[in-house]
């Protein structure tokens, strides 16, 4: 479908198309594209330098000629706009119709709208996911299910408040066309929600705010910035309008925490400790490092390692020297409905896991599910109070140096077959369901997203390249992995019956085997997944 002025929609229309994929809407990620797109390819190059060299030897630290932005204690930003002052609970999730009902009602204040991690970006995705939000706004998104189930929104004072998450920097959307070449899927997502929704968003006494992913510099954030100049000045909106929370889960972003703030102070409601893609970054970016950079598996990593504290109390003295929200992880634990001793566990897991996040002076957290918004809020409650956050907390006792963020040979913890076994079948299971058009996945009681089987696959990757060796003995070889890839998979086959799909799970193997044993590691497996779907 060739649209106008050199604006090209490659994909094919759908129901209500029309109403997202509008003239006005189209023009402005034109716009933003033709104005930020050359900047957008020198910073994704710009991140590739920055490898390169850390792959030979380079460490990171804070930026000597950002000194002065740091040393300058008199800088704030922008007060917490109205639906982001109390924020002690925040939900993720997709923008299906369904979630996007469970996740207003949730009791949360916060709904994280998630066209990242959360979601498969299919085309279909990627513009119901837009009109959900839209039909949402208008209260026109109730429906029933196929098995009869009613779905309707609570009133709006009881609503949580929607902040979007678009795609990182690095993805494109390859259905749409501007002088012949894809668009930043970051500003397209950006652009269609703002277009469509600041209106209707400040209608309602709240606003267009964003939740800003995978970025690994404060030039990065300025571009965000820049986009956001542009956006509210084509629509007539007041600058400082949008607001965005940048998730820090990139271990660059780590040393660019004020440096992130100061480039959006205007726009800016603070940061948040995205966990699992900073482990997914630190593997990354020392993959080839040996032995002091090798994590230990997935599942022993907590939040109690020495580099996770330092990083996670850094983000919140911080945010608050400057009136930023300080935003704790994500509690992916799926309750059960048949075991109860399970249940158990895990939300003492949770509730140990929030306490210490408070106790920390965070200002709130995230869940992965609408049952957990309970546990989460209980244990913010108990030391906020009437308070509406934290940011009185300063916690001028912090001091955090470059060695602190880099003490990853300090984390305890084994690797096992079991932990090779787990991160194989994680992978495999949630690359089927990915690119089968379905984001967040169910495994093993946890709401698993994209960051988890980057973890899972990357991990097997530098483990297999830095000559690790199993707790039970053997060396971890390609031949090894890709033994237990197979019985994984008959694992899986047995457990599924009847709903096993045998050819998703031959491209998922295909996948998994390619970006976790190749030579040339892929900085995302989002990337190579993506040009396999239509």
């Amino acid at each position: 479908m060739l649209g106008t002025d050199g604006v090209e929609v490659t994909g094919p229309a759908g129901d209500r198309y029309d109403e997202i994929l509008t003239p006005g809407a189209l023009a402005l990620i034109a716009k933003l594209q033709r104005e930020l797109g050359p900047r957008r390819a020198g910073l994704l190059a710009a991140r590739a330098r920055r490898q390169h060299e850390l792959s030979a030897g380079a460490m990171l630290d804070f930026l000597d000629e950002t000194r002065d932005i740091r040393a300058d204690p008199s800088w704030r930003v922008a007060p917490p706009a109205p639906g982001l002052v109390d924020r002690r609970v925040e939900i993720t999730g997709p923008t299906d119709r369904k979630m996007t009902i469970n996740a207003l009602n949730s009791g949360a204040r916060v709904w994280l709208a998630d066209f990242e991690d959360a979601n498969t970006p299919l085309w279909d995705n990627m513009v119901t996911g837009q009109l959900n939000l839209m039909d949402a706004l208008d209260r026109k998104i109730d429906f029933t299910s196929d098995e009869g189930k009613s779905y309707q929104l609570r009133p709006d004072a009881e609503l949580a408040t929607i902040v979007v998450r678009p795609r990182g920097w690095h993805l494109d959307e390859k259905h749409l066309l501007v002088d012949g070449e894809r668009v930043s899927g970051s500003l397209f997502d950006f652009a269609l929600y703002f277009f469509h929704c600041a209106g209707r968003q400040l209608a309602k006494g709240k606003g267009p705010y964003f939740y800003l992913a995978k970025t690994e510099s404060h030039l990065e954030a300025r571009l965000w910035n820049d986009a956001f100049l542009i956006a509210q000045d084509a629509l007539g909106i007041p600058r400082g309008t949008i607001r965005a929370t940048v998730l820090i889960e990139t271990i660059p972003a780590a040393f660019e925490m004020q440096e992130i703030l100061y480039e959006l102070r205007e726009h800016s409601s603070g940061l948040n400790a995205g966990r699992w893609d900073y482990l997914f970054s630190i593997i990354k970016k020392f993959r080839t490092r040996g032995r002091d950079f090798v994590l230990p598996e997935r599942n022993a990593v907590t939040m109690t390692a020495p580099f996770m504290r330092a990083y996670t109390e850094l983000l919140v003295s911080t945010c608050h020297a400057r009136g930023a929200h300080a935003m704790g992880g994500m509690a992916a634990f799926i309750p059960s409905r048949r075991d109860a001793a399970v249940n158990a566990t895990a939300l003492a897991k949770v509730r140990d896991d929030k306490s210490r996040e408070s106790r920390d002076g965070f200002d709130g957290s995230w869940v992965a599910h609408p049952d957990l918004v309970p546990v989460c809020q209980e244990v913010f409650d108990g030391v906020l109070g009437d308070r509406p956050n934290q940011l009185g907390v300063l916690r001028d006792d912090v001091s955090v140096g470059a060695p602190d963020l880099l003490s990853i040979a300090e984390t305890p913890g084994g690797i096992t077959e079991a932990g090779l076994r787990n991160n194989i079948s994680v992978g495999l299971q949630y690359l089927a369901n990915w690119l089968a058009g379905n984001g967040a996945v169910a495994i093993f009681n946890l709401m698993e997203d994209a960051a988890t089987a980057e973890i899972s696959r990357s991990q097997v990757w530098q483990w297999l390249h830095n000559d690790i060796r199993l707790a039970e003995g053997p060396l971890i070889t390609r031949d090894l992995v890709e033994r237990l890839i197979g019985e994984e998979l008959t694992t899986i086959r047995e457990q599924q019956g009847g709903a096993f799909d045998g050819a998703k799970y031959d491209e998922a193997t295909a996948l998994f085997t390619e970006v976790a044993l190749a030579d040339d590691y892929a900085d995302f497996l989002t990337i190579p997944a993506y040009e396999r779907m239509p």
